[in-house]
Protein backbone atom coordinates (compact mmCIF):
# COMPACT_ATOMS: atom_id res chain seq x y z
CA UNK A 1 0.00 0.00 0.00
CA UNK A 2 1.28 3.46 -0.85
CA UNK A 3 0.01 6.84 0.29
CA UNK A 4 -1.02 7.73 -3.26
CA UNK A 5 -3.48 4.84 -3.56
CA UNK A 6 -7.24 4.79 -3.24
CA UNK A 7 -6.99 2.01 -0.65
CA UNK A 8 -4.96 4.26 1.62
CA UNK A 9 -6.80 7.53 0.99
CA UNK A 10 -10.37 6.26 1.09
CA UNK A 11 -10.19 3.24 3.39
CA UNK A 12 -7.09 2.79 5.52
CA UNK A 13 -6.43 6.37 6.65
CA UNK A 14 -10.06 7.31 7.50
CA UNK A 15 -10.53 4.06 9.41
CA UNK A 16 -7.30 4.52 11.41
CA UNK A 17 -8.05 8.17 12.22
CA UNK A 18 -11.55 7.32 13.38
CA UNK A 19 -10.39 4.47 15.60
CA UNK A 20 -7.41 6.45 16.92
CA UNK A 21 -9.50 9.39 18.14
CA UNK A 22 -12.34 7.24 19.49
CA UNK A 23 -10.26 5.06 21.82
CA UNK A 24 -8.91 6.29 25.19
CA UNK A 25 -5.49 7.96 25.15
CA UNK A 26 -3.76 4.91 26.68
CA UNK A 27 -4.84 2.77 23.72
CA UNK A 28 -3.65 5.10 20.98
CA UNK A 29 -0.14 3.68 20.74
CA UNK A 30 -1.50 0.12 20.45
CA UNK A 31 -3.89 1.34 17.72
CA UNK A 32 -0.99 2.91 15.85
CA UNK A 33 1.07 -0.25 16.22
CA UNK A 34 -1.71 -2.51 14.91
CA UNK A 35 -2.45 -0.09 12.06
CA UNK A 36 1.24 0.06 11.17
CA UNK A 37 1.52 -3.71 11.14
CA UNK A 38 -1.51 -3.94 8.86
CA UNK A 39 -0.04 -1.24 6.61
CA UNK A 40 3.25 -3.12 6.30
CA UNK A 41 1.60 -6.52 5.88
CA UNK A 42 -0.53 -5.16 3.02
CA UNK A 43 2.45 -5.22 0.70
CA UNK A 44 4.98 -7.38 2.57
CA UNK A 45 3.14 -10.01 4.67
CA UNK A 46 6.12 -12.39 4.55
CA UNK A 47 8.47 -9.80 6.03
CA UNK A 48 6.15 -8.59 8.78
CA UNK A 49 7.87 -11.11 11.06
CA UNK A 50 11.22 -9.51 10.22
CA UNK A 51 10.28 -6.02 11.36
CA UNK A 52 8.54 -7.43 14.44
CA UNK A 53 11.70 -9.37 15.30
CA UNK A 54 13.80 -6.25 14.75
CA UNK A 55 11.58 -4.34 17.18
CA UNK A 56 11.74 -7.04 19.86
CA UNK A 57 15.50 -7.59 19.56
CA UNK A 58 16.38 -3.88 19.66
CA UNK A 59 13.96 -3.30 22.52
CA UNK A 60 15.72 -6.04 24.52
CA UNK A 61 19.16 -4.72 23.60
CA UNK A 62 18.18 -1.22 24.70
CA UNK A 63 17.07 -2.54 28.09
CA UNK A 64 20.26 -4.59 28.43
CA UNK A 65 22.52 -1.64 27.56
CA UNK A 66 20.67 0.54 30.08
CA UNK A 67 20.96 -2.14 32.76
CA UNK A 68 24.68 -2.79 32.21
CA UNK A 69 26.12 0.71 32.24
CA UNK A 70 29.72 -0.35 32.86
CA UNK A 71 31.68 0.24 29.62
CA UNK A 72 32.92 -3.31 28.87
CA UNK A 73 29.45 -4.88 29.09
CA UNK A 74 27.51 -2.05 27.45
CA UNK A 75 30.02 -1.79 24.63
CA UNK A 76 29.75 -5.51 23.90
CA UNK A 77 25.96 -5.19 23.77
CA UNK A 78 26.26 -2.23 21.40
CA UNK A 79 28.53 -4.29 19.14
CA UNK A 80 25.91 -7.06 19.19
CA UNK A 81 23.27 -4.51 18.16
CA UNK A 82 25.41 -3.26 15.26
CA UNK A 83 26.19 -6.80 14.09
CA UNK A 84 22.56 -7.95 14.25
CA UNK A 85 21.07 -4.89 12.54
CA UNK A 86 23.71 -4.54 9.83
CA UNK A 87 23.81 -8.28 9.17
CA UNK A 88 20.07 -8.40 8.51
CA UNK A 89 20.28 -5.33 6.29
CA UNK A 90 23.32 -6.73 4.49
CA UNK A 91 21.78 -10.14 3.90
CA UNK A 92 18.52 -8.94 2.40
CA UNK A 93 19.83 -5.89 0.55
CA UNK A 94 23.41 -6.70 -0.45
CA UNK A 95 23.80 -10.48 -0.64
CA UNK A 96 23.07 -10.69 -4.38
CA UNK A 97 25.20 -7.60 -5.03
CA UNK A 98 28.14 -9.28 -3.31
CA UNK A 99 27.60 -12.59 -5.11
CA UNK A 100 27.27 -10.88 -8.48
CA UNK A 101 30.44 -8.84 -7.85
CA UNK A 102 32.41 -11.96 -6.85
CA UNK A 103 31.10 -13.82 -9.91
CA UNK A 104 32.17 -10.99 -12.19
CA UNK A 105 35.58 -10.60 -10.56
CA UNK A 106 36.52 -14.28 -10.33
CA UNK A 107 34.49 -15.69 -13.21
CA UNK A 108 32.42 -17.89 -10.91
CA UNK A 109 28.82 -18.98 -11.30
CA UNK A 110 27.47 -18.74 -7.75
CA UNK A 111 23.66 -18.62 -8.05
CA UNK A 112 21.93 -15.47 -6.82
CA UNK A 113 19.51 -15.68 -3.90
CA UNK A 114 16.91 -13.47 -5.61
CA UNK A 115 15.54 -12.24 -2.30
CA UNK A 116 12.86 -9.56 -2.53
CA UNK A 117 13.92 -6.42 -0.66
CA UNK A 118 11.80 -5.87 2.48
CA UNK A 119 10.07 -2.51 2.27
CA UNK A 120 11.74 0.22 4.27
CA UNK A 121 14.46 -2.02 5.71
CA UNK A 122 17.14 0.65 5.23
CA UNK A 123 15.06 3.19 7.14
CA UNK A 124 13.84 1.12 10.08
CA UNK A 125 17.24 -0.56 10.51
CA UNK A 126 18.93 2.83 10.84
CA UNK A 127 16.28 3.94 13.32
CA UNK A 128 16.74 0.83 15.44
CA UNK A 129 20.53 1.07 15.36
CA UNK A 130 20.51 4.76 16.27
CA UNK A 131 18.25 3.95 19.23
CA UNK A 132 20.71 1.52 20.80
CA UNK A 133 23.62 3.91 20.12
CA UNK A 134 21.74 6.77 21.78
CA UNK A 135 20.96 4.60 24.81
CA UNK A 136 24.65 3.64 25.02
CA UNK A 137 25.71 7.30 24.74
CA UNK A 138 23.06 8.27 27.32
CA UNK A 139 21.47 10.65 24.82
CA UNK A 140 17.97 9.22 25.21
CA UNK A 141 15.88 7.53 27.91
CA UNK A 142 15.39 3.80 27.47
CA UNK A 143 11.89 2.76 26.41
CA UNK A 144 10.51 0.14 28.77
CA UNK A 145 7.18 -0.42 27.06
CA UNK A 146 7.51 -2.89 24.18
CA UNK A 147 4.31 -1.72 22.46
CA UNK A 148 5.47 1.90 22.55
CA UNK A 149 8.90 0.99 21.23
CA UNK A 150 7.45 -1.18 18.45
CA UNK A 151 5.11 1.70 17.54
CA UNK A 152 8.20 3.92 17.17
CA UNK A 153 9.95 1.45 14.85
CA UNK A 154 6.85 0.61 12.79
CA UNK A 155 5.06 3.98 12.78
CA UNK A 156 3.44 3.80 9.35
CA UNK A 157 3.81 7.46 8.24
CA UNK A 158 7.60 7.06 8.05
CA UNK A 159 7.93 3.27 7.93
CA UNK A 160 8.82 2.47 4.35
CA UNK A 161 10.57 5.59 3.03
CA UNK A 162 11.47 7.80 5.97
CA UNK A 163 12.28 10.39 7.11
CA UNK A 164 14.66 8.66 9.51
CA UNK A 165 13.14 9.51 12.89
CA UNK A 166 15.68 9.28 15.68
CA UNK A 167 14.34 8.25 19.05
CA UNK A 168 15.33 11.34 21.12
CA UNK A 169 13.32 13.58 18.78
CA UNK A 170 10.12 11.63 19.37
CA UNK A 171 10.57 10.04 22.82
CA UNK A 172 8.38 12.53 24.70
CA UNK A 173 5.59 12.41 22.11
CA UNK A 174 5.47 8.62 22.25
CA UNK A 175 4.36 8.94 25.86
CA UNK A 176 2.50 12.25 25.90
CA UNK A 177 1.47 14.18 22.82
CA UNK A 178 -0.91 17.03 22.23
CA UNK A 179 -3.79 16.85 19.80
CA UNK A 180 -5.23 20.11 18.54
CA UNK A 181 -7.34 21.10 15.58
CA UNK A 182 -4.64 23.53 14.39
CA UNK A 183 -2.03 20.76 14.39
CA UNK A 184 -4.38 18.36 12.62
CA UNK A 185 -5.29 20.96 9.99
CA UNK A 186 -1.60 21.67 9.42
CA UNK A 187 -1.07 17.95 8.92
CA UNK A 188 -3.90 17.74 6.38
CA UNK A 189 -2.52 20.68 4.42
CA UNK A 190 0.96 19.20 4.41
CA UNK A 191 -0.29 15.76 3.38
CA UNK A 192 -2.34 17.13 0.50
CA UNK A 193 0.58 19.24 -0.70
CA UNK A 194 2.85 16.19 -0.69
CA UNK A 195 0.23 14.10 -2.47
CA UNK A 196 -0.08 16.71 -5.20
CA UNK A 197 3.70 16.98 -5.56
CA UNK A 198 4.05 13.21 -5.93
CA UNK A 199 1.02 12.46 -8.10
CA UNK A 200 0.46 15.55 -10.23
CA UNK A 201 4.08 16.56 -10.86
CA UNK A 202 6.40 13.68 -9.96
CA UNK A 203 4.49 10.99 -11.85
CA UNK A 204 3.85 13.18 -14.88
CA UNK A 205 7.36 14.50 -15.35
CA UNK A 206 8.84 11.03 -14.94
CA UNK A 207 7.48 10.14 -18.37
CA UNK A 208 9.89 12.64 -19.94
CA UNK A 209 12.88 10.91 -18.29
CA UNK A 210 11.60 7.59 -19.61
CA UNK A 211 11.46 9.03 -23.14
CA UNK A 212 15.01 10.38 -22.86
CA UNK A 213 16.46 7.03 -21.80
CA UNK A 214 14.56 4.85 -24.29
CA UNK A 215 14.71 7.04 -27.40
CA UNK A 216 16.18 5.43 -30.52
CA UNK A 217 17.25 8.85 -31.83
CA UNK A 218 18.62 10.90 -28.91
CA UNK A 219 19.79 14.47 -29.16
CA UNK A 220 21.61 16.87 -26.86
CA UNK A 221 18.33 18.65 -26.14
CA UNK A 222 16.51 15.40 -25.36
CA UNK A 223 19.23 14.24 -22.97
CA UNK A 224 19.11 17.54 -21.08
CA UNK A 225 15.32 17.50 -20.97
CA UNK A 226 15.52 13.96 -19.61
CA UNK A 227 18.00 14.60 -16.83
CA UNK A 228 16.23 17.80 -15.75
CA UNK A 229 13.00 15.80 -15.66
CA UNK A 230 14.65 13.06 -13.61
CA UNK A 231 16.09 15.59 -11.15
CA UNK A 232 12.62 17.06 -10.71
CA UNK A 233 10.91 13.67 -10.58
CA UNK A 234 13.10 12.30 -7.82
CA UNK A 235 12.69 15.55 -5.86
CA UNK A 236 8.91 15.65 -6.15
CA UNK A 237 8.61 11.91 -5.57
CA UNK A 238 10.72 11.80 -2.42
CA UNK A 239 9.99 15.24 -0.97
CA UNK A 240 6.30 14.64 -1.70
CA UNK A 241 6.44 11.41 0.30
CA UNK A 242 8.29 13.21 3.09
CA UNK A 243 5.63 15.94 3.13
CA UNK A 244 2.94 13.28 3.42
CA UNK A 245 4.85 11.59 6.25
CA UNK A 246 5.25 14.91 8.09
CA UNK A 247 1.56 15.67 7.55
CA UNK A 248 0.42 12.26 8.80
CA UNK A 249 2.66 12.68 11.82
CA UNK A 250 0.98 16.01 12.64
CA UNK A 251 -2.47 14.38 12.39
CA UNK A 252 -1.47 11.86 15.04
CA UNK A 253 0.32 14.40 17.25
CA UNK A 254 3.94 13.72 16.19
CA UNK A 255 6.49 16.19 14.89
CA UNK A 256 8.24 14.09 12.27
CA UNK A 257 11.48 15.86 11.22
CA UNK A 258 11.77 17.73 7.95
CA UNK A 259 13.68 15.96 5.19
CA UNK A 260 13.97 18.60 2.44
CA UNK A 261 14.57 22.33 2.36
CA UNK A 262 14.33 23.35 -1.32
CA UNK A 263 17.67 21.78 -2.28
CA UNK A 264 17.71 23.07 -5.85
CA UNK A 265 18.18 26.67 -4.70
CA UNK A 266 21.61 25.68 -3.39
CA UNK A 267 24.73 27.55 -4.47
CA UNK A 268 27.20 24.78 -3.65
CA UNK A 269 27.21 21.04 -3.25
CA UNK A 270 27.87 21.51 0.47
CA UNK A 271 24.66 23.52 0.75
CA UNK A 272 22.78 21.00 -1.40
CA UNK A 273 23.54 18.19 1.03
CA UNK A 274 22.35 20.30 3.94
CA UNK A 275 19.00 20.59 2.17
CA UNK A 276 18.54 17.14 0.54
CA UNK A 277 17.51 14.07 2.56
CA UNK A 278 18.37 15.94 5.73
CA UNK A 279 17.73 13.09 8.16
CA UNK A 280 20.04 10.69 6.31
CA UNK A 281 22.84 13.26 6.17
CA UNK A 282 22.54 13.91 9.88
CA UNK A 283 22.51 10.16 10.60
CA UNK A 284 25.78 9.57 8.78
CA UNK A 285 27.30 12.70 10.33
CA UNK A 286 26.44 11.72 13.91
CA UNK A 287 26.90 7.94 13.75
CA UNK A 288 29.73 7.53 11.22
CA UNK A 289 31.59 10.76 10.41
CA UNK A 290 31.99 12.15 13.94
CA UNK A 291 32.89 8.75 15.52
CA UNK A 292 35.61 8.40 12.85
CA UNK A 293 37.03 11.72 14.01
CA UNK A 294 35.19 14.11 11.72
CA UNK A 295 37.45 16.94 10.63
CA UNK A 296 39.44 16.99 13.89
CA UNK A 297 42.03 14.60 12.54
CA UNK A 298 44.98 14.71 10.16
CA UNK A 299 44.26 15.69 6.54
CA UNK A 300 44.77 12.10 5.38
CA UNK A 301 42.29 10.73 7.92
CA UNK A 302 39.82 13.49 7.10
CA UNK A 303 39.92 12.45 3.44
CA UNK A 304 39.39 8.87 4.57
CA UNK A 305 36.42 9.90 6.71
CA UNK A 306 34.76 11.78 3.85
CA UNK A 307 35.24 8.95 1.38
CA UNK A 308 34.00 6.31 3.84
CA UNK A 309 30.88 8.31 4.67
CA UNK A 310 30.02 9.03 1.05
CA UNK A 311 30.77 5.53 -0.18
CA UNK A 312 28.39 4.24 2.51
CA UNK A 313 25.84 6.91 1.61
CA UNK A 314 25.87 5.72 -1.98
CA UNK A 315 25.75 2.07 -0.96
CA UNK A 316 22.81 2.78 1.37
CA UNK A 317 20.80 3.95 -1.62
CA UNK A 318 21.14 0.72 -3.52
CA UNK A 319 23.09 -2.48 -4.07
CA UNK A 320 24.80 -1.38 -7.27
CA UNK A 321 28.15 0.11 -8.21
CA UNK A 322 26.57 3.17 -9.81
CA UNK A 323 25.19 4.18 -6.39
CA UNK A 324 28.64 3.73 -4.84
CA UNK A 325 30.15 5.83 -7.65
CA UNK A 326 27.47 8.46 -7.10
CA UNK A 327 28.35 8.67 -3.41
CA UNK A 328 32.10 8.91 -4.05
CA UNK A 329 31.46 11.52 -6.78
CA UNK A 330 29.77 13.83 -4.27
CA UNK A 331 32.33 13.03 -1.59
CA UNK A 332 35.16 14.16 -3.88
CA UNK A 333 33.30 17.36 -4.80
CA UNK A 334 32.68 18.14 -1.13
CA UNK A 335 36.39 17.68 -0.37
CA UNK A 336 37.37 19.94 -3.27
CA UNK A 337 34.90 22.61 -2.14
CA UNK A 338 36.18 22.47 1.42
CA UNK A 339 39.87 22.57 0.47
CA UNK A 340 39.93 24.88 -2.54
CA UNK A 341 36.61 26.43 -3.59
CA UNK A 342 34.99 27.97 -0.50
CA UNK A 343 36.58 31.40 -0.85
CA UNK A 344 36.38 31.37 -4.66
CA UNK A 345 32.66 30.53 -4.64
CA UNK A 346 32.00 33.29 -2.12
CA UNK A 347 33.41 35.85 -4.58
CA UNK A 348 31.35 34.66 -7.55
CA UNK A 349 27.92 36.11 -8.41
CA UNK A 350 24.96 34.25 -6.95
CA UNK A 351 23.72 33.16 -10.39
CA UNK A 352 27.11 31.65 -11.27
CA UNK A 353 27.23 29.72 -7.99
CA UNK A 354 23.73 28.45 -8.62
CA UNK A 355 24.56 27.26 -12.15
CA UNK A 356 27.73 25.60 -10.84
CA UNK A 357 25.75 23.64 -8.23
CA UNK A 358 22.94 22.63 -10.59
CA UNK A 359 25.40 21.42 -13.24
CA UNK A 360 27.20 19.12 -10.81
CA UNK A 361 23.90 17.93 -9.32
CA UNK A 362 22.50 16.95 -12.74
CA UNK A 363 25.68 15.04 -13.59
CA UNK A 364 25.30 13.27 -10.26
CA UNK A 365 21.70 12.30 -11.05
CA UNK A 366 22.89 10.81 -14.34
CA UNK A 367 25.21 8.51 -12.40
CA UNK A 368 22.43 7.76 -9.93
CA UNK A 369 19.68 7.07 -12.45
CA UNK A 370 21.51 4.83 -14.94
CA UNK A 371 22.61 1.31 -14.13
CA UNK A 372 25.88 0.70 -15.99
CA UNK A 373 29.09 2.57 -16.71
CA UNK A 374 28.44 2.30 -20.46
CA UNK A 375 24.97 3.85 -20.13
CA UNK A 376 26.29 6.66 -17.93
CA UNK A 377 29.16 7.53 -20.31
CA UNK A 378 26.93 7.46 -23.39
CA UNK A 379 24.31 9.66 -21.73
CA UNK A 380 26.87 12.18 -20.46
CA UNK A 381 28.58 12.16 -23.85
CA UNK A 382 25.27 13.00 -25.51
CA UNK A 383 24.52 15.72 -22.93
CA UNK A 384 27.79 17.53 -23.57
CA UNK A 385 27.83 16.90 -27.36
CA UNK A 386 30.88 14.64 -27.13
CA UNK A 387 29.23 11.97 -29.25
CA UNK A 388 27.94 12.23 -32.81
CA UNK A 389 24.61 13.44 -31.47
CA UNK A 390 22.52 16.23 -33.06
CA UNK A 391 21.72 19.26 -30.95
CA UNK A 392 18.00 18.64 -31.45
CA UNK A 393 15.57 16.73 -33.64
CA UNK A 394 11.83 16.48 -34.19
CA UNK A 395 11.34 14.20 -31.18
CA UNK A 396 13.15 16.47 -28.74
CA UNK A 397 11.37 19.60 -30.01
CA UNK A 398 8.01 17.85 -29.73
CA UNK A 399 8.75 16.73 -26.16
CA UNK A 400 9.92 20.24 -25.26
CA UNK A 401 6.70 21.80 -26.58
CA UNK A 402 4.57 19.13 -24.90
CA UNK A 403 6.23 19.44 -21.49
CA UNK A 404 7.32 23.07 -21.25
CA UNK A 405 4.40 24.12 -19.03
CA UNK A 406 4.89 21.13 -16.71
CA UNK A 407 8.64 21.80 -16.53
CA UNK A 408 8.08 25.46 -15.64
CA UNK A 409 5.55 24.55 -12.94
CA UNK A 410 7.94 21.96 -11.53
CA UNK A 411 10.89 24.36 -11.55
CA UNK A 412 8.94 27.14 -9.83
CA UNK A 413 7.49 24.65 -7.35
CA UNK A 414 10.99 23.54 -6.37
CA UNK A 415 11.66 27.06 -5.11
CA UNK A 416 10.30 28.47 -1.82
CA UNK A 417 7.94 30.91 -3.57
CA UNK A 418 4.73 29.03 -2.77
CA UNK A 419 5.79 28.42 0.85
CA UNK A 420 6.53 32.11 1.32
CA UNK A 421 3.17 33.03 -0.24
CA UNK A 422 1.33 30.59 2.00
CA UNK A 423 3.02 31.94 5.13
CA UNK A 424 2.22 35.48 4.05
CA UNK A 425 -1.50 35.03 3.35
CA UNK A 426 -2.43 32.08 5.59
CA UNK A 427 -5.28 33.09 7.89
CA UNK A 428 -5.28 36.68 6.63
CA UNK A 429 -8.36 38.14 5.00
CA UNK A 430 -10.43 36.48 2.32
CA UNK A 431 -7.41 35.01 0.52
CA UNK A 432 -6.06 33.32 3.61
CA UNK A 433 -9.44 32.15 4.87
CA UNK A 434 -10.94 30.88 1.63
CA UNK A 435 -8.52 30.81 -1.29
CA UNK A 436 -5.81 28.68 0.30
CA UNK A 437 -8.18 26.00 1.65
CA UNK A 438 -9.90 25.97 -1.75
CA UNK A 439 -6.52 25.44 -3.39
CA UNK A 440 -5.84 22.39 -1.22
CA UNK A 441 -9.28 20.96 -1.99
CA UNK A 442 -8.58 21.34 -5.70
CA UNK A 443 -5.18 19.65 -5.33
CA UNK A 444 -6.76 16.76 -3.41
CA UNK A 445 -9.55 16.24 -5.94
CA UNK A 446 -7.15 16.51 -8.88
CA UNK A 447 -4.80 14.00 -7.24
CA UNK A 448 -7.59 11.50 -6.60
CA UNK A 449 -8.81 11.91 -10.18
CA UNK A 450 -5.28 11.29 -11.45
CA UNK A 451 -4.94 8.18 -9.29
CA UNK A 452 -8.25 6.81 -10.57
CA UNK A 453 -7.20 7.33 -14.17
CA UNK A 454 -3.50 6.46 -13.98
CA UNK A 455 -1.68 3.16 -13.65
CA UNK A 456 0.08 2.17 -10.40
CA UNK A 457 3.24 4.15 -9.67
CA UNK A 458 5.21 3.32 -6.51
CA UNK A 459 7.59 5.71 -4.78
CA UNK A 460 11.12 5.66 -6.18
CA UNK A 461 12.63 5.43 -2.71
CA UNK A 462 10.76 2.23 -1.84
CA UNK A 463 13.65 0.35 -3.49
CA UNK A 464 16.19 1.91 -1.12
Amino acid sequence: MVFSSLEFLLRFLPAVLLLYFVVPAKLRNPVLLIASMCFYAWGEPVYLALIVASSVVNYALGLAIDRHRNPPASKKLLVVSAIVNLSVLGFFKYADFLIDSVNGLLGLGIPLLDLPLPLGISFYTFQALSYTIDIYKDRAPVQRNLITFAAYIMLFPQLVAGPIVRYPSIADELGHRTHAWELFAEGVHRFVLGLGKKVLIGNSIGLLWESATTSASPSVLLRWLGIVAYALQIYYDFSGYSDMAVGLGRMFGFHVPENFDFPYVSQSITEFWRRWHITLGRWFRDYVYIPLGGNRVSPAKWVRNILVVWFLTGLWHGASWNFCAWGVYFGIILMVEKLFLTKLLARLPRAVRHVYALLLITVGWTIFGLGSVAEILIYLGDMFALNATPLHNLESLYLLRSNIVLLLIAIVGAMPLFRDLYEKVSGRGVVGSLAMPAFYVIVLLASVAYIVDASFSPFLYFRF
